[in-house]
């Protein structure tokens, strides 16, 4: 049996001004599962979510969800079809509470008591840090905290696919296990995500499958126990061994 992909670029080049960044991707994120994007720093794992998520628009190539073209699609629209995006520095509103901050994300809500109860127990339960600091403003969060708080800003409305750019980086290790449990909670309960990531352990203990980029392309991908298990290609493609 095949695994339908929910989201695939074919070929996709991106460029911002003069540079050209993304040099024909090809990347296919199976349904209902974790894939890690990989590479070295410059790789264009960044510009590849972007693209995906409309910020920047793809020169050349195609980008689908589902069997939906979203190549020239804007983010809001994007954003519609049930994709979410938490971007590397976190985009949270550091003056608001956490409170406020889930609240501009409910887009169907008005104020907290009209966000759905039994999904925002469910991300309390993800991430307590969220609950406990309801009412605290969001800049006096610590790292891992405000990290916590992006990702459930992404997911306070039924998503079908998370965009995820470095969620572990700066974290001490208790935060990063807090945050593989979470995300394996996540992927059980149907949502596939496409997660860049710079930590090797983290990405080995979660990823389903692996795009390694390099130069604007995807150099290689496939299942990540193939990839974990291959020390060899880990050098070539990484310059390091899991």
């Amino acid at each position: 049996m095949t695994t339908q992909n929910l989201l695939t670029l074919e070929g996709v080049h991106t460029h911002i001004g003069a540079y050209h960044i993304l040099h024909g991707v090809d990347l296919a994120v199976p349904k209902g599962q974790l894939t890690m994007l990989l590479g070295r720093n410059g790789a264009g794992k960044t510009t590849t979510l972007r693209t995906i998520m409309g910020l920047w628009h793809a020169s050349q190539g195609r980008v689908r969800f589902g069997d939906k073209d979203i190549t020239a699609m804007h983010t809001p629209q994007i954003a519609e079809l049930g994709i979410a995006y938490v971007p590397e520095n976190m985009g949270i509103f550091s003056d608001l509470t956490v409170k406020e901050n889930m609240l501009l994300a409910a887009r169907g809500a008005k104020n907290a008591a009209q966000i759905d109860d039994t999904r925002l127990k469910w991300i309390f339960r993800l991430f307590p840090a969220v609950e406990k600091f309801w009412n605290h403003p969001a800049g006096k969060l610590s790292g891992g905290q405000k990290q916590m708080l992006a990702v459930s800003r992404a997911i306070v409305e039924p998503r079908e696919l998370l965009l995820i750019d470095e969620p572990s980086k700066g974290l001490a290790p208790v935060m990063i296990n807090n945050m593989i449990d979470a995300f394996g909670e996540l992927k059980r309960s149907g949502v596939t995500i496409l997660l860049v990531e710079q930590n090797i352990n983290f990405a080995q203990r979660l990823g389903d499958n692996v795009a390694v980029m390099d130069n604007g392309r995807v150099v290689h991908s496939g299942s990540m126990a193939a990839f974990s298990a291959d020390a060899q290609l880990q050098q070539s493609l990484l310059g390091l061994a899991l």
